[in-house]
């Protein structure tokens, strides 16, 4: 067997956030599919999380390693991938540098993998994000804010937007017995929903208040089509505010906190199950919009509003007290136009699935370019 490359892989992996698993298993499954002998190594926030859900690699810690354990770990690699998922913005950006800096110094070849950045406006973190890429074998982003946050910072080499590696998923069996098992009867419409800090989505509301207006969207949904309400939680901290919006509903025997761990695999297949979602995390909605189910964005950040742009699904511009009635409104119109929607839905889908596999033809040339190398200094011909 021909010895394969050695890749590393660095982003915000093992911190049990669905969106973020999404991605390294996208990222992951198209390096397998084009070097099937590399060895991969993944720079986890948790290596045991890491290696246990994907045992085809090396998980290794990066957080509170020293310069020189990093140096020597790296020293192993023939190319970094940074990325994917949204790491690069402020206080958050010079930590993933660290590192990507030690590998540069020993002249390792730099990726970014569909990666999302932003907000940047730290001169710390800018300085970093331009100098840094500015040295990168090549640069892909997932949307074009992205894009755009890295021409303001000043970066000048061609910058490739693509798309998030979630798209590259596939969908497994999500039975009818988890969902009963979730406390979900059979027989019932089900609603999808997926709340997190309120952030600058609801910069105006006080928590209890931003718990209220969801849990309105909740109820009305409920008694506008008959409904059971299944809260998804992306990661950990959205089970505390899926249970605050819960407190209010006046439906709330109508609703359910899914429980159990769940593959992001799982999850996308859980998403057929549901005749409507309504949410704010970006790989919930994008779940939605993979398998056909009608979607209405709860914006609370632009990597959010970019795909509701470019799937041409309405997206109000925030998430207040003021604007309760185009809130209910638009979910009302969303459930009423669901089939007129789905086959232009549908086709934006395809378009962004293939935009997702643009990452690949970039990550190609690079991983060509690095094989001919080796067997140059092999002396194959």
């Amino acid at each position: 067997m021909t010895q394969g490359l050695c890749i590393g892989v660095l982003g915000s992996y093992g911190g049990r956030n669905l969106g973020d698993e999404a991605i390294l298993s996208g990222l992951l499954a198209d390096l397998r599919s084009q070097e099937p002998n590399a060895r991969i190594i993944v720079f986890s926030r948790n290596p045991a999380h890491t290696a246990l859900t994907h045992p085809d690699v090396e998980a290794v810690p990066w957080e509170g390693v020293s310069r020189a354990d990093s140096s020597l770990m790296l020293a192993q690699l023939d190319l970094l991938i940074l990325g994917g998922g949204g790491i690069l913005y402020d206080r958050e950006a010079r930590r993933y540098l660290r590192v990507v800096r030690v590998a540069q110094e020993r002249g390792l070849p730099l990726l970014t993998y569909a990666v999302g950045v932003g907000p940047l406006s730290e001169s710390v973190d800018t300085g970093m994000v331009r100098e840094t890429l500015a040295g990168a074998a090549e640069v892909t982003v997932r949307d074009q804010e992205s894009r755009m946050v890295l021409e303001e910072a000043g970066l000048v080499n061609p910058i490739t937007v693509t798309a998030d590696p979630a798209f590259l998923l596939e969908p497994a069996d999500f039975p009818r017995d988890y969902l009963r098992a979730e406390g979900v009867p059979e027989g019932t419409r089900l609603v999808g929903m997926s709340v997190r800090e309120p952030g600058r989505a609801a910069e105006r509301l006080d928590v209890d208040g931003y718990h209220r207006l969801l849990a309105q969207i909740a109820d009305f949904l409920v008694h506008r089509i008959d409904a059971h309400v299944l809260f998804v939680p992306m990661e950990r901290d959205d089970i505390r505010h899926s249970h605050g919006v819960m407190t209010h509903m006046t439906a709330a025997d109508r609703g359910r906190i899914l429980h159990n761990d769940y593959s992001p695999q799982q999850v996308l297949g859980l998403m057929r199950h549901f005749d409507i979602a309504v949410g704010m995390r970006l790989h919930f909605l994008i779940f939605a919009a993979m398998v056909g189910t009608p979607f209405l964005p709860l914006p609370y950040a632009g990597k959010v509003f970019d795909l509701a742009q470019r799937l041409g699904v309405p997206a109000l511009r925030g998430v207040e007290r003021e604007v309760e009635g185009p809130l209910l409104a638009e979910v009302d119109r969303l459930w009423d136009e669901r089939d007129a929607r789905a086959a232009a839905t549908a086709q934006r889908v395809a378009e962004v699935c293939e935009q997702a596999r643009g990452t690949s033809q970039v990550t190609r040339g690079v991983l060509e370019s690095l094989r001919s190398q080796a067997l140059t200094r092999t002396g194959v011909t």
